[in-house]
């Protein structure tokens, strides 16, 4: 079984990437699953969801991975390492998911052994499971190991630009330009080598661009996670007044 292959873009550019399938489904064997847990706004407009990504072919091959995974982990871990020792993985780059995400710190440190064991190959990702990367990676990440987080998710509010790297998508390269942030449409590497913060023109997919209205991810995540804080507020007010009015006098 070949586990790292070479979609068109990234095939351009000789990087190598690993696929899961993206965000929510089922297995054929009926198993639900979420590989990107703290997906936030992302999850309306993500390009995996969308094109080739829904092929039947490469949706059994990219659900083929993670029933690997969450199976035998062990052996996924076994079958990676031997597939790495080829010659042609030796100063290589392999993007961790090009859908998908890390799911659980169990798959997280599976990953981080591979790269421990093959520091010629060079990883890199991205990611919006923040907090398991504060916990898990940012003690002691891997010299062969790059990665930048993502706008678009539930933990957002943890980010700080001028601490961490980031990554934000833009409406196109005129709105990264206005910003001051640096577009990676040169190279998907850009995203983790290039000059920080990083900006991703938005993938030409027009019912995607209607839900994205011209915003930055990072603020249309804000803008839901502001309206949530307030329909919350106005819940707890509600149920704070209905206890006050129910009280004996």
């Amino acid at each position: 079984m070949t586990l790292l292959r070479q979609n068109s873009e990234l095939k351009k550019l000789g990087i190598w990437n690993w696929s899961l399938p993206a965000f929510a489904g089922k297995l054929p064997d009926g198993r639900n699953y979420n590989t990107c847990p703290s997906a936030g706004v992302c999850a309306q407009a993500c390009y995996a969801r969308n094109g080739t990504y829904l092929f039947p072919n490469v949706k059994a091959r990219h659900q083929k991975n993670l029933a690997l995974v969450l199976d035998d982990l062990p052996g996924w871990i076994t079958a990676m390492q031997k597939e790495l020792s080829h010659n042609k993985f030796t100063d290589a780059w392999v993007r961790i998911h090009d859908s998908g995400d890390f799911f659980s710190p169990a798959y997280l440190a599976a990953w981080l052994e591979v790269m421990e064991a093959h520091p010629r190959t060079r990883f890199y990702a991205y990611t919006k499971e923040v907090a398991m990367f504060r916990e898990i990676v940012e003690p002691r990440p891997p010299r062969n190991f790059w990665w930048v987080y993502s706008y678009g998710g539930t933990q957002d509010h943890t980010l700080d630009p001028a601490v961490d790297r980031v990554a934000d998508v833009f409406a196109d390269e005129a709105a990264i330009d206005d910003a001051g942030w640096h577009s990676q449409s040169r190279s998907d590497l850009l995203a983790v080598v290039g000059p920080a913060p990083v900006g991703i023109p938005a993938n030409n997919i027009a019912h995607f661009k209607a839900k994205q209205a011209g915003r930055r991810w990072s603020h249309w995540q804000a803008s839901v996670d502001a309206a949530r804080s307030e329909r919350r507020a106005r819940s707890r007010d509600t149920a704070t007044s209905s206890t006050t009015n129910t009280q004996p006098t």
